[in-house]
């Protein structure tokens, strides 16, 4: 049966705008080959955990109907806050849930929502 989840396929019109504001903008590591030289791309913190794969839509069609919803985490919310700030995305400041954690949001290029706990 199923013994681990490896992550996420999603396909985009323009996959390298999205692994370089995953990459740049987030931090997050590109796993493999330099996105530009590849037709996807894995994009994660370690090979060995789950990771997404950003896929080219125009060559490999759509991997994905409609938006995802990411969920990260960070260490401290108002300066990753700040950061993205300063790297100029919009987003609102990150707000206290109903369940009491600290949540910030934020879109990607192809308006995925990324939550950061």
């Amino acid at each position: 049966m199923l013994i681990k989840f490896g992550g996420m396929n999603i396909s985009s019109k323009n996959p390298l705008e999205m692994v370089r504001f995953y990459n740049k903008t987030l931090g997050i590591p590109v796993l493999g080959d330099d996105p530009s030289d590849v037709d996807g791309s894995e994009i994660g913190f370690d090979i060995t955990q789950p990771h997404i794969w950003i896929w080219d839509e125009s060559k490999w069609g759509k991997a994905n109907t409609g938006t995802v919803t990411f969920v990260f985490e960070c260490d401290d919310h108002d300066k990753t806050y700040h950061e993205l700030k300063e790297k100029g995305v919009e987003l609102e400041p990150p707000k206290v849930a109903v369940w009491g954690g600290k949540e910030l949001y934020v879109h990607d290029p192809d308006g995925n929502t990324i939550l950061i706990l």
